[in-house]
């Protein structure tokens, strides 16, 4: 049994079909909205869908800042990054970081589960993160339909 595959003109259509979603994080859970925004991103709901071309659609998250986290990771959770001297492993538990850079928080958790390959810088273009619902104003124009889980 043969694969279909898009290609040439096809391949085109798809790209320049893109859509533009808004979500409300206000309430849901961090880990289970970075899946879905990145099924999204990929393309992967799409019946032409291909792993070798950017076929997925824009999306914009607002009320980041709203966002729910379970268990105990606002106490435990942990992001590290080292500026590559000696001793230069900087920790920012989350704790701290969520009421200050909570659109960054998100942002990471969903380009966390984009595949790591050519098409991931492309990608990761096609997300908007705001902490508020003030963000949305800056996307009017492109008319963006809410998208709900």
């Amino acid at each position: 049994m043969r694969t279909y595959t898009p290609k040439g003109r096809e391949a085109e259509a798809l790209e320049q079909g893109e859509k533009w979603y808004v979500i409300d994080a206000e309430g849901q859970v961090l880990g289970r909205l970075a899946s879905r925004v990145a099924r999204v991103l990929i393309g992967k709901d799409k019946p032409a869908f291909s792993p070798h071309l950017d076929c997925g659609d824009h999306v914009v998250v607002i009320n980041a800042a709203k966002i729910r986290l379970t268990g105990n990771k606002v106490a435990q959770k942990v992001y590290r990054h080292h500026s590559g001297y000696p001793g230069g492993l900087k920790e920012v538990p989350l704790g701290r970081l969520l009421p200050q850079r909570a659109d960054w928080v998100v942002r990471e958790a969903i380009l966390g589960m984009l595949p790591k390959n050519k098409l991931r810088a492309h990608r990761a273009r096609k997300l908007r993160v705001y902490p508020d619902a003030a963000g949305l104003a800056r996307h009017a124009g492109q008319k963006p339909q809410p998208l709900a889980f």
